[in-house]
């Protein structure tokens, strides 16, 4: 199996476990915590090696910056199945189970730019990418500065 191959696995597999409820998916908070982080790591590292490219730090390279945002946008719509009731902590600010709808808001907006960033990904061209990254890199930060912990 190839690395793509694998990698592409793996996150059908995480993404079909995140459509369980999540009380089944988790035993403790702390495995929610885990879980969530885990995903948003994945999803940043990513993110971030297109926007290495943006950036001007790596030289733009169009197949592995489609290669990110494919992965990213996978892994944009897994961790918050570990927001759930009962899972506050880590990073997380309490707000977010006090303002449930604006936090769920604020993420379906997250994962439509991210949509978006895959899909100018696909074009190959830099300047599309880096319009379509400078919007998801708004709307983190706009999530981040309201609901997660420094």
């Amino acid at each position: 199996m190839s690395p793509r191959s694998l990698v592409q696995a793996s996150i059908a597999a995480l993404a079909l476990a995140s459509a369980l409820p999540a009380a089944a998916q988790f035993a403790k908070p702390e495995d929610a915590i885990k879980y969530r982080q885990s995903a948003l790591s994945v999803m940043a590292a990513h993110f971030g090696r297109v926007g290495a490219m943006v950036n001007g730090r790596v030289p733009f390279d169009a197949a592995m910056a489609q290669q990110n945002a494919e992965i990213a946008t996978m892994m944009s719509s897994l961790p918050w199945q570990g927001f759930g009731a009962g899972t506050e902590g880590g990073k997380a600010k309490p707000e977010i189970w006090k303002e449930s709808a604006k936090f769920k808001e604020l993420s379906d907006d997250m994962n439509k730019k991210m949509v978006a960033l895959n899909a100018a990904a696909k074009t190959g061209n830099l300047d599309n990418i880096k319009t379509a990254f400078g919007a998801v890199g708004g709307s983190c930060k706009t999530c981040h500065d309201a609901y997660r912990n420094q």
